[in-house]
């Protein structure tokens, strides 16, 4: 299919790509839940049975049979960890067969993992050594099915986000280096070109063996004779579109060391042989211009907006980006969005190192949001856990306390932080990686978990086959390669197991975050407003808000009530994964009043246990308006307040009955 494709971004015939109609942009990116999948790990699309296709028909095709409480269980751990390194098998095709289970679990939006043409002599199946930016790897599919792709998903009510990158490319040249000699396992000698401030020379651009026998020009010093041999090496050799084959557009400063040094963070090339691109920008005056580098990724990253009709960018490494070089890049991107429609380009970046310094970044870069992949996701798991106090996961958003001022030092909120529980890399937790569920002694909770993350501040991410306890194999690792386990099966399926799928529209836990997600598309309240953590007491004299004491875990309800207008929505969680727990909760002083109800309207526990109370009555204690509440071990819940004002409507929905698991409660 590469001989469709253009070579150069002036092929690009952005008249002809730009007519007609897109699809618009949501008008709030919180309202949506987004869903972060590695396509390589998805789905072959060979799957049998356990889920139905997007008109909801039965899938009893295919050669994979669904995971299974009778199935064999886990097979040896060695041996399914060395299996999951490199390509497993997951394409487009298969990923679209898979909308209609998604679009059931109550996705809007999907996060796919880079697509793009991969350097071929590595086993970059994560999609972020990118070698050619206008072409689809030949694993994945082609450009046509991801397009077709796309358009399935807008058909099913689901946004698209692309993961791009606009700092460096894949292992596209080899350094001829001169300095730091060291050797390799084998005890082969060889130059190691770590970053020190000073370039390399380079041997030249790879061929598709990954040998360096290409020419590697700088700008204005192409001979017919280096430019017949790149042009030779289509399309595995060198770097694609032909704009990036000048050795001018690199740093080439070697790879970096200390990733919390700066400049080297944002010189030096990443792990892997990823080559870092100079996409610095240069300053006229008062006026920016751009780097050559980050003019060419603006065009071919517009291409893809106009070409599939993505919805938004996850952009990679966004914190190794030249502050203004990621400014240029996001006007342009929004200013082409807004060329073709699409108001609400979402442009999320990967920014670790902090909250104040992804906060600095989105403000100053004109970012929509940062992913919360420092503070967010430890602070929630620690807080569901009882490892830390709630204060800590709540002092994170702005609004949390309406009447005590942050001192500025709080201020994500609302739409500016995607929250994940799991994902890819984990960076936060260094050397010890491990999906939530992994936890042997937590793993009640991962509903509670993921149930927190769909009812408090921010754009919800969920990670694919957190959905089906995805457990990392049940080991903490070293490497990232166990967060990435195959859906549809293979040598690297989910849960340690080999030959099965886990596309299973049945599981418990599927069930219940697909009745959450319901209920959050219809209860504005879930989605927008502000949140509040409420004090609890457990004798209705003593208020103060749920802590930790000493070194023991917090065995506690955690309450807090999500505000819009008069309308309150009170959500619990219990940290005890062994006993019911009772108390007294406070709610919100200035809507509530005594006689006041609160309606059940969703609650989940990971074992059988009796149902919440139906109704909870506001009564005053402390001279505060209270409820008390009983959760079994590991429960959550959320209940309704009745409108207090009567005038601002729609009510939130009344008509529905409280939601648990049906073999629990007998088909409610």
């Amino acid at each position: 299919m590469s001989r469709n494709i253009e070579k150069s971004l002036r092929e690009i015939d952005f008249a002809a790509l730009t007519r007609g109609a897109f699809t618009p942009s949501p008008a709030a990116w919180e309202d949506q839940v987004l869903y972060f999948l590695m396509l390589d790990r998805f789905s072959d699309g060979n799957e049998r049975g356990g889920y139905a296709d997007a008109s909801g028909q039965p899938v009893g095709t295919g050669d994979t049979p669904l995971y299974g409480r009778d199935d064999p269980g886990r097979v040896d751990y060695d041996k399914w960890l060395s299996a999951g390194a490199g390509w497993q098998g997951g394409t487009i095709k298969g990923l679209t067969s898979k909308l209609g289970y998604l679009r059931r679990l109550g996705i809007t939006a999907l996060w796919i993992s880079p697509p793009f043409r991969q350097v071929p002599f590595e086993r970059s199946y994560h999609g972020y050594g990118v070698q050619n930016f206008l072409d689809i790897d030949p694993h994945f599919g082609t450009r046509e099915e991801f397009r077709d792709l796309v358009r399935a998903a807008h058909d099913q009510g689901i946004y698209v986000i692309l993961d791009v990158i606009a700092h460096h490319t894949g292992n596209v040249f080899t350094y001829d280096a001169d300095r730091y000699p060291t050797h390799d396992e084998s005890g082969r000698s060889y130059n190691d070109p770590r970053w020190d401030g000073r370039p390399y020379s380079v041997a030249g651009f790879n061929d598709r063996n990954g040998q360096p026998t290409l020419p590697f020009p700088a700008s204005g010093q192409v001979s017919p004779d280096d430019t017949a041999r790149l042009e030779a090496s289509w399309p595995d050799g060198a770097v694609w579109p032909r704009e990036f084959q000048h050795g001018d557009l690199f740093v080439r400063k070697g790879r970096i060391s200390n990733w919390g040094h700066y400049p080297e963070y944002a010189e030096g090339d990443m792990a892997d042989g990823l080559k870092t691109l100079d996409v610095r920008v240069r300053w006229a005056g008062q006026y920016r211009r751009p780097s050559q580098a980050m003019a060419w990724l603006c065009l071919a990253y517009s291409f893809w907006i106009a070409y599939a009709d993505v919805d938004g960018f996850r952009i990679d490494a966004a914190k190794h980006m030249d502050v203004d070089a990621l400014r240029s890049f996001c006007d342009w991107i929004r200013e082409f969005a807004q060329s073709i429609g699409k108001e609400r380009f979402l442009l999320v970046g990967e920014v670790p190192g902090g909250r104040e310094l992804a906060w600095e970044i989105v403000g100053r870069t004109g970012l929509d949001a940062a992913l919360g992949i420092d503070d967010i996701p430890g602070k929630l798991e620690r807080m569901v856990t009882g490892e830390a106090d709630p204060l800590e996961y709540f002092s994170a958003f702005r609004n949390w306390r309406l009447d005590e001022p942050d001192g500025g030092k709080h201020r994500w909120y609302r739409d500016q932080v995607v929250t994940l529980v799991d994902d890819h890399d984990q960076v936060r937790k260094g050397t010890a990686k491990r999906r939530f569920s992994g936890e042997d002694q937590y793993r009640d909770l991962a509903f509670s978990v993921i149930a927190t993350q769909l009812t408090t501040a921010g754009v919800p991410c969920l990670y694919y086959g957190a959905e089906q306890g995805f457990d990392s194999g049940g080991h903490i690792s070293d490497c990232d390669v166990v967060l990435r386990e195959n859906m549809f099966g293979g040598r690297f399926g989910g849960l340690c197991t080999q030959g099965r799928h886990f596309f299973n529209e049945q599981g418990d836990l599927y069930r219940a975050l697909a009745a959450l997600t319901a209920l959050r598309r219809q209860m504005v309240t879930l989605r927008r407003g502000s949140q509040v953590l409420h004090r609890i007491s457990g004798d209705g004299v003593s208020f103060g808000h749920p802590r930790r004491i000493g070194r023991e875990r917090m065995r506690s309800l955690v309450c807090w009530s999500r505000l819009f207008l008069d309308q309150e929505t009170l959500v619990v969680i219990n940290t005890d994964v062994s006993e019911a727990v009772a108390a007294w909760s406070t709610v919100a002083p200035l809507l509530r009043v005594e006689g006041d109800q609160f309606h059940l309207i969703l609650w989940h526990a990971p074992k059988p246990a009796a149902p919440p109370a139906d109704n909870l009555t506001v009564e005053h204690r402390a001279g505060l308006p209270t409820v008390r509440i009983t959760l079994p071990p590991a429960g959550f819940a959320i209940y309704q307040a009745s409108p207090s004002l009567h005038r601002f409507g729609p009510n939130p929905p009344r008509e529905l009955k409280p939601w648990a698991p049906a073999a629990w409660l007998g088909g409610m």
